[in-house]
């Protein structure tokens, strides 16, 4: 994919960077590759939009590791940045579905994306 002429931010919410600094390093290798990626208008191979957030708007990334499973979420909603709203590693055995518990964390996470964009957007476009 072609690269944007400038590359978004990535901006961390709550404590997804220091959730996301806990993964093994070839983790945080593999998922900040995807994220970089993502600064630049594209998508890792890992990535797959997240289920119950209504399209492409909100992205998963997922790698496995010596038999457990890492999961980052971020969105790419806005045009200014690309927000990480949570970063965990997925401890249920059963199903691949994310728990209900993560998901809520999400929801709340986005909205704080959301109010950030709001009172930081520039006035000269659209997000």
């Amino acid at each position: 994919m072609a690269a944007m002429d400038t590359e978004r931010p990535v901006r961390w919410v709550a404590s997804s960077k220091r959730d996301f600094r806990e993964f093994p390093d070839d983790v945080q290798d593999v998922m900040g590759y995807a994220l970089h990626l993502a600064q630049q208008g594209g998508q890792h191979a890992s990535t797959k939009p997240l289920k119950g957030f209504g399209g492409a708007g909100v992205v998963e990334i997922i790698d496995d590791h010596q038999g457990d499973t890492f999961r980052t979420v971020y969105t790419v909603k806005f045009a200014e940045a690309v927000y990480v709203l949570h970063a965990f590693q997925k401890k249920s055995k059963q199903g691949k579905a994310t728990p209900q518990a993560d998901i809520e964390l999400i929801r709340t996470r986005l909205k704080s994306a959301e109010e950030h964009h709001r009172q930081h957007q520039t006035p000269r476009g659209t997000a």
